[in-house]
């Protein structure tokens, strides 16, 4: 693996008969790698309906005022708003050029929804990080996964000095997701710098340093915004006693006046409201987003990890921090279900040792927690996205195979009565998951009234590269454990986000948004939005525009209703 280190740790746990194993669920899903191989010997494409080209794209000239697109279909006249969009605009500085996906520029877009209308532009993200890369036409920050260029006039002396001011020479590329915050919205990554935007010129604001305010190292690119605006989000915090996974909140209404905060009184009234140690105290877990029902925080900790001390070594030799990662492949993954009420932990469960980066729902049901995760078998999915992995995809007889996931439920029995003993709860709890449909999903969206809440459907991009249309919507029935799609050759739709109708009865009364590009190299410089009824899920419209320069693949998003 590119990125990653494999580490064999020993785990002990009970023998349970019976159980069903992750691997188990993902058996019988892959090409048989001998076939594969003799193809690429016989000068074969290996995936021939994935263009990975899509994520590799150069934007080289923004669109800051609204264009106009055509329009095929029929646009709700209802639809009001804005789909704003961020993800990767550009892996290439002067003549350089980042290593992994995630360190690309960041590329903001904006698809205007009013009167049966959409206009779209696109912005690069004005973070720090952008402006000296670009004055110094060089990569000047080192990223997730691309080395900086050294700078000449540094010394041995000054490099060595900046392992100890943490923060500094950090990544402020917010290229991940966006999220309101308060009235404002803001982009964010891993490292808890969030970057304001105005959201109808996707012009750079101000940023915000939640490191500086309370001692946070890392914090998850999806925090939860509750019906009441209050923001919560999951951080690691060094302590004296070793790391720990907190649980941080914004709060929105300030109890003292009787009034909503500001977006600004709701960063200096963060606080923590719970914390866990991390399970080791020299590797803690590589977190991406974490779960929240009515009464819980559900953390789920991977047997990824960080080490810190390749991490303290990373910065003083200027290497990435994926190349201090660690996988810890004989070791379960451990699900933390931890009370809002008092921030203690209420039960540890263990489960295989898994991958995940996005939560598709959790929720409360009976006695029992329930938690809907894409999965993978490992995180070997994160070498498939550096960009040298995205250009020889075709000659790689295992991509399909390390960029499997699949969508898995695991239902946790939550002891809550008073007859339960010490034992049982302080005992860890296997569970075994069950898999929801048998389609690689990927950045899941639900109706957001029912997140935290018992739903029925979710929505997703494929992940299956070797499927026979990579670039496919899928919309899942939790209950019936069925699944819809929706595809068009040679077309890549983007994270699905729905919007509820204004008179909506049902979950999905509404429609999905996605923004697609096209694959191949005629219509690279063309962007467009497609609605989709999420209860038939068939296309009712779709608007197109055509831009001066290509327009890459983007991540996450958020609809602003009204704006």
């Amino acid at each position: 693996m590119q990125g990653l280190k494999w580490i064999g740790a020993s785990w002990k746990e009970t023998p349970v008969s019976g159980r069903t194993k992750i691997n188990d669920l993902f058996r019988g899903l892959d090409e048989d790698r001998d076939l594969l191989v003799k193809r690429l010997k016989a000068g074969q494409n290996l995936y021939p309906n994935c263009d990975t080209s899509i994520w590799l794209r150069n934007c080289t000239r923004e669109i800051s005022s609204p264009i106009q697109g055509k329009i095929e279909g029929h646009i709700p006249e209802w639809l009001s708003g804005s789909l704003l969009r961020n993800g990767p605009g550009s892996i290439r500085v002067g003549n350089y050029e980042f290593k992994h996906l995630f360190d690309s520029s960041a590329l903001l877009h904006r698809f205007a929804f009013k009167n049966g209308t959409v206009s779209y532009q696109c912005r690069f993200l004005e973070s720090n990080t952008y402006k000296q890369n670009k004055a110094a036409q060089r990569i000047v920050v080192t990223e997730f996964g691309t080395k900086a260029c050294p700078d000449p006039c540094k010394t041995i002396f000054q490099r060595f000095s900046n392992v100890f001011k943490w923060g500094e020479d950090q990544s402020d590329n917010a290229m991940i997701s966006i999220y309101p915050i308060g009235d404002e919205y803001y982009t964010l990554t891993e490292y808890p710098i969030m970057i304001r935007i105005n959201p109808t010129t996707l012009q750079t604001l101000n940023s915000t340093d939640i490191a500086r305010m309370i001692g946070i190292v890392h914090h998850t690119a999806h925090p939860h915004v509750e019906a009441d605006g209050a923001v919560f989000n999951l951080a690691t915090v060094p302590k004296i006693n070793g790391p720990h996974y907190c649980v941080v909140k914004f709060p929105r209404f300030n109890p003292e006046t009787g009034c909503q905060n500001s977006t600004d009184e709701m960063f200096r009234q963060i606080c923590i409201v719970a914390s866990i140690k991390c399970r080791w105290p020299l590797h803690p877990g590589y977190m991406h987003s974490f779960g929240m029902t009515e009464h819980y925080f559900v953390i789920v900790e991977q047997p990824l990890s960080v080490s810190l001390s390749s991490a303290i070594l990373n910065k003083f030799k200027g290497n990435p921090l994926s190349s201090a990662f660690k996988w810890f492949q004989d070791c379960p993954t451990l699900i933390h279900l931890i009370s809002r009420c008092d921030g203690k932990t209420v039960k540890i469960y263990e489960s295989d040792a898994l991958f995940y980066l996005h939560i598709i729902n959790q929720y409360e049901e009976g006695n029992h927690v329930v938690i809907d995760i894409c999965c993978y078998r490992d995180p070997s999915m994160l070498d498939c996205m550096f960009v040298e992995a995205l250009q020889n995809l075709n000659k790689n007889p295992d991509y399909a195979t390390m960029f499997r996931s699949r969508p898995l439920r695991f239902v946790l029995p939550v002891y809550n009565d008073s007859t339960t003993s010490d034992n049982a709860r302080n005992s860890y709890h296997y569970v075994c998951p069950q898999k929801l449909c048998d389609l690689g999903c990927e950045t899941p969206r639900i109706n957001d009234r029912k997140i935290g809440n018992k739903y029925r459907f979710f929505y997703a991009i494929s992940s299956d590269v070797d499927a026979k249309n990579p670039g496919t919507l899928i919309k899942v029935d939790t209950y019936k454990k069925t699944c819809s799609t929706w595809s068009e050759r040679n077309i890549y739709p983007s994270e699905p986000i729905f919007v509820s109708s204004p008179d909506a009865q049902g979950e999905d009364d509404g429609v999905v948004l996605s923004s697609i590009i096209w694959g191949g190299t005629e219509n690279t410089n063309q962007a467009g939005v497609v609605i989709l009824d999420a209860k038939s899920w068939t296309e009712i419209g779709r608007a197109i525009f055509v831009t001066e320069s290509p327009v890459p693949k983007c991540l996450h998003g958020w609809f602003a209703d009204g704006v």
